[in-house]
Parts: structure tokens; sequence; C-alpha cells
């Protein structure tokens, strides 16, 4: 098969993608554009046509495909990264699904459009949002055997680490030096050969 995905030039939930085409050692397209802020981005003209308007998009033979989870699970099974029953998935299912959540509360904090109120807004974020989830997480790879979930790797740990990244830098933090079960994490995933051969080569992005 062909693979193309679009997304934003930035790692967030696009990355995930890419570390597990990559650690499938998929050759694919990695369509980058401009971020919706800039009124050029040839995103202005592509929403409308895209099936409930949002990135990233991974085209597999012209089939366009979307939602960042979705599309994770889709990969995993071919890739052995799925857990090995319903209970599994559900371990990494909840995972996911409170990224998601710490996600749209970033979100909700960048959406401000006051300066003054943003700038308080990332303040509170920085010191009660983030440890909260973040300390969570750390102790979850704790209690995992060094994974997210189920003592083992599973895509909720490529796609988590690459949404991490986009938010330590997002918000100028040093996630993997705070929280160290992460980092390690981190350090283990990043050195497997293929993925490694991704971070090695995959465009700078600002976050």
């Amino acid at each position: 098969p062909t693979y193309k995905l679009t997304y934003f030039d930035v790692k967030g939930f696009g990355e995930g993608i890419r570390l597990l085409l990559s650690y499938m050692g998929k050759e694919f397209e990695d369509n980058r554009i401009a971020m919706a802020a800039d009124p050029n981005s040839p995103w202005h003209k592509m929403k409308s046509e895209i099936k409930f308007g949002k990135l990233p998009v991974l085209e597999i033979d012209g089939e366009k495909l979307t939602q960042s989870t979705a599309i994770c699970r889709y990969l995993a099974d071919e890739a052995g990264l799925l857990g090995d029953n319903a209970w599994e998935n559900l371990q990494i299912d909840i995972i996911s699904g409170s990224v998601k959540d710490f996600a749209a509360e970033l979100a909700a904090v960048f959406r401000e459009q006051d300066p003054n109120v943003k700038a308080e807004k990332i303040n509170v974020f920085k010191e009660k949002t983030l440890p909260f989830y973040f300390n969570i997480f750390d102790d979850t790879v704790k209690n995992n055997n060094g994974y997210l979930a189920n003592g083992k790797l599973s895509w909720i740990d490529l796609w988590f680490l690459g949404y991490a990244e986009s938010v330590g830098g997002f918000l100028n933090e040093p996630i993997f030096d705070k929280y160290t079960n992460i980092k390690a994490l981190k350090d283990k995933v990043y050195a497997i050969p293929n993925i490694k051969k991704w971070i090695d080569k995959r465009p700078k992005a600002q976050f």
C-alpha cells in the first residue's frame, strides 16, 4: 500500500502516526502544511473536503482516514501493538481518552483572545493542570513495567510520546526532565532502530 499523512508542521496528534508507520518500516509521504493561523495555509481550502474537517488525515492507497487514535489502532493491528484482549485494549483506551481530555483543556487555554487573561491561564495550566495529568501518566509508566499500559509496548506509547513532545515545546516546559519515568519510556522507544531512523531524519518542528 501507499501511505500519505497530511498534518500541520508540528508533532501534535500526527507524530504518533509518523512514529507508528516508521516502526512498521513503511515508507510514507509526510505532507506538512502551515498552521491554520496562517491565512495562506492550504488548510483553508482543504478543510471542506475532509470528513469532519479535522487533521491528521492518513491516505492508504488514496482512501482518506481520519481520527488519529482510530488510525493508530488500525495500524497497530498489523504492527502487533494492540492489546492481547478486550481488557488490555481498554487499558490503552483509558490512556488515550485521558490524553484527549488534557488536550481539550490545553486547547481551551490557547483559544483565549485577551492576551493578559491568556497569560494567566497558561500559568495556571502549567502549575496545576499539567502536573495533575502528567504525574498520573508518569506513575502509570512506573507501575506498568516502564510502559503506559499492560506492561508492554503498544501504540499508545508512540502516540502519547509524539504528543508529549509537542506539549513540551508549546508550553516551553521541560516535560521529559520533570517526569523521569516518561523520559525513560521516551529513551527506550526512540532507541528502537526504525523509530530512531525517523527521529534522526524528521524535519525540525517548532513544537
